[in-house]
């Protein structure tokens, strides 16, 4: 394949720099993208870079996946209006090892051209402040640094020097690798297209080696906000920050123009492919096509497929098209997740250990009918349930019934469900 018409027709092509795409279609190369370990997981932002490396790498080159564990204590002021909070040394090197078990799931490291990973701190962390001023920040001038956007949009708000001096250092990294690994491509997103040039200066000031770069363009959310781990709202690859339910059902609420976009930036799957899928579903657009196919792609090779299973057993049970055993299978996490926002009250679980009568706890105990009069007219006409099971009049509902020895699922009609937790 040839990476950089790959790149294009995905939607995953800004810029580059001159001679760039020449130099990589003259045979295999060494590229690099860095990853800020500035949180406990990569979030969706980052796997736009993921993806790169992935697309380098199928396209027979080698790609090496920079953690900084030493420009992650500093903090990037690309793209950010105030100074970044400095992480202790203990979180960031914690994040660090987070981060490298998540990029191992997508990139290969065997064969002739295996990824590798680096981590910056090795090459920083006996640099001492003088050899840092000598070696590196005599090549590049205050005036060279001022000009680049990410010092410019802080001029008024105010930037530290720390910060100011980030991409020096971003920099060394690119003239380390070329140095030591023979890495002549940078990657990364348009936003970081000032560090980068940056890296290409001081590589030619200090060797005179030609380096190249290629940029990808941010991808943002429907509305308009960028995929950052310090966002909120934002989408997290670690289940324990964003489980596989609310991952799943991300991709499964974009919408149909997002989705058509995400399946050329996100997955594998051909442009013909893709094409096929676009028509089916401008046909039948009820289906979500385009939705289901990026949500199962992602979420398996992200999380597994059993986590896909469980999420569509989820959806399933939330949308009204399960029975009580399928909820039994749900974690404590997913059941609260799944109805998470829907009316819940706690009752005390002495109620239920000789039984309550589902009258006092539909009315009574939760008033999720506001009388007894509609509740049994509700439950003559087979419209009430607990636990998906529908319900009759005088019914005894006991400790058995919880789900998860703690929840109880009242519902009446299709989609108005109610909550019982038991303590």
């Amino acid at each position: 394949m040839n990476f950089v018409e790959e790149l294009k027709w995905r939607g995953l092509y800004f810029d580059a720099t001159p001679g760039a795409e020449e130099h990589i279609n003259e045979g295999s190369r060494i590229g690099y993208i860095g990853f800020d370990p500035s949180a406990p997981s990569l979030g969706i932002g980052n796997l736009v870079q993921i993806m790169l490396l992935t697309h380098f790498q199928r396209a027979g080159n080698k790609p090496i996946a920079l953690v900084g564990g030493a420009t992650g204590m500093i903090g990037d002021p690309s793209g950010k209006s105030e100074e970044r909070k400095l992480l202790s040394e203990e979180t960031i090197r914690a994040n660090e090892e987070k981060i490298k078990q998540q990029l191992g799931k997508f990139l290969d490291f065997t064969g002739d051209n295996a990824a590798t990973i680096e981590n910056n701190f090795q090459w920083y962390k006996y640099m001492t402040v003088l050899d840092f001023l000598r070696d590196v920040g005599k090549h590049l001038t205050v005036n060279y640094m001022m000009a680049k956007d990410s010092v410019k949009s802080r001029l008024e708000t105010g930037i530290s020097y720390t910060e100011f001096t980030y991409q020096l250092l971003q920099g060394y990294d690119y003239y380390w690798l070329n140095r030591q690994r023979n890495c002549t491509l940078q990657m990364g997103g348009s936003d970081q297209w000032g560090n980068i040039t940056a890296g290409i200066e001081l590589t030619r000031r200090k060797s005179g080696n030609e380096v190249f770069a290629i940029t990808s363009p941010l991808i943002t959310q429907s509305d308009g906000k960028k995929f950052g781990k310090s966002e909120k709202g934002n989408v997290f690859l670690d289940a324990s920050m964003t489980s596989p339910y609310k991952f799943y059902q991300f991709w499964m609420n974009v919408s149909d123009e997002d989705a058509a976009k995400y399946l050329r930036v996100f997955t594998l799957m051909e442009q013909d492919e893709i094409i096929s899928l676009e028509k089916s579903h401008a046909t039948e657009p009820h289906l979500r096509l385009l939705q289901q196919a990026l949500a199962k792609d992602i979420t398996i090779r992200v999380h597994s497929a059993e986590d896909y299973n469980q999420a569509i057993r989820a959806s399933k049970i939330l949308f009204g098209q399960s029975t009580g055993d399928e909820l039994r299978t749900l974690s404590d996490r997913d059941f609260e997740e799944i109805f998470e926002g829907v009316p819940s009250r706690k009752i005390s679980r002495s109620l239920l250990e000789e039984g309550i009568d589902v009258m006092q706890l539909m009315v009574e105990e939760t008033q999720f009918f506001p009388s007894r009069g509609e509740a049994r007219r509700m439950i003559q006409g087979n419209g009430a349930s607990v636990n998906k099971q529908t319900v009759a009049l005088n019914q005894i509902i006991k400790n058995a019934e919880l789900i998860n020895n703690r929840y109880l699922l009242l519902q009446k009609g299709k989609k108005n469900y109610f909550l019982v937790i038991a303590e």
